[in-house]
């Protein structure tokens, strides 16, 4: 599969599949979804940014380039800890790219190692692509695979996981994260809802690939899954300048992480950072804990209409069709969430303040009568 990444950064395995599938509009796809139609079966027409949230990235990205890099640095110790020097990373398309490829950078910038780094996809209710699964079995021991991702939102995809690699004799279902707030994974750089810049923009910051697509009149019984490669927006890709904006933060010892003795220390219009490992809340709870109380005060039926987290309540706002953005009354004027707010008001999206616990914010999806 093409992408704008180097393969020395990432091997895709994927089927190349442009031209063969028309983008459909936003709202077009979401009737789709709701009345039974696979998301996998389907791609977006990808959200051209407005100049003003351009600058807003831009911000995210020199202000976030430290903390993502501390946390990629942890990450990394931690996966040195308990892999080793064999390991092998394999990245679920495509959030977890632009993460895999600052793993592989910095176990080559602290532990001069060079690991292999493959991606290929998964695909909530469908499964792991296991033609890609045979391939990195063929080549690697089940043992040395470990699936990396941006962030944990609910947790679904570490649950679609778990099903799939059961059919893999020796491969764990572990999975590591730059940030997990959902408290579901001990292998993250943070349990903070930190801001992933990559998470603000679409192909543009992750290679240039769609994401991933699934449906048998275009994807064969021996095919990898599919994507699709953007190169008429070759001129607007970001993606190494978010690596590298990242990987000039490396440091050789990740900054320890601050402990505040009431756990309590938000951001309220600075960027500051509290690492919520040290919240009391957070040890003997679980983020769907929360997406479950979300539901049932918002009369929402189905909870994969709810999508939490700063990673996921973008996405909400980037390729689906909003009901409303919830954002942490304690974080109403930060910075960190400017870039959700410009989102939500240039598609006119209400913003309510919501006390939250594991999460900055979370979008609502919705409903098929609304849309």
């Amino acid at each position: 599969m093409r992408s704008s990444y180097s393969e020395k950064d990432v091997i895709l395995l994927l089927k190349d599949i442009t031209g063969l599938v028309k983008p459909q509009a936003t709202k077009e796809r979401e009737k789709l979804i709701q009345s039974g139609r696979h998301y996998c079966e389907m791609l977006p027409i990808e959200y051209v940014p407005t100049d003003r949230y351009m600058e807003i990235y831009k911000e995210a990205l020199k202000v976030y380039a430290k903390p993502v890099a501390q946390a990629v640095g942890r990450l990394s110790d931690k996966i040195m800890e308990s892999r080793g020097a064999d390991v092998v990373l394999v990245s679920l398309a495509r959030a977890g790219i632009p993460i895999g490829i600052l793993i592989k950078r910095y176990l080559k910038f602290k532990y001069d190692l060079d690991v292999p780094h493959y991606s290929i996809s998964i695909i909530r209710d469908r499964g792991i692509d296991h033609n890609a699964m045979r391939f990195l079995l063929k080549n690697y021991r089940a043992g040395q695979l470990l699936f990396v991702d941006g962030w944990v939102g609910k947790g679904a995809i570490l649950r679609e996981l778990g099903k799939a690699v059961g059919a893999y004799e020796g491969v764990s279902s572990e999975i590591a994260v730059a940030s997990d707030p959902a408290n579901v994974t001990e292998l993250c750089g943070t349990h903070e809802d930190i801001l992933i810049p990559s998470s603000c923009l679409n192909c543009t910051v992750s290679g240039l690939v769609s994401r991933t697509f699934l449906r048998s009149d275009i994807i064969g019984e021996n095919d990898f899954h599919g994507a699709v490669y953007y190169e008429e927006l070759q001129d607007a890709d970001l993606s190494y300048g978010f690596i590298e904006a990242i990987e000039k933060e490396f440091t050789l010892s990740p900054a320890s992480r601050e402990r505040e003795q009431d756990g309590c220390r938000r951001d309220t219009g600075d960027f500051s950072f509290m690492d919520t490992d040290s919240l009391e809340i957070s040890v003997n709870s679980r983020g769907i804990d929360e997406v479950r109380e979300i539901a049932a005060r918002y009369q929402v039926e189905d909870i994969n209409f709810i999508k939490p987290g700063i990673g996921e309540a973008t996405r909400v706002l980037l390729r689906r069709v909003p009901w409303k953005i919830l954002i942490d009354e304690r974080y109403k004027d930060s910075r960190e969430l400017s870039h959700l707010v410009r989102l939500a008001c240039e598609k006119q999206v209400p913003v309510e303040y919501y006390p939250l616990r594991h999460y900055k914010c979370c979008g609502i999806i919705k409903k098929l009568g609304d849309v």
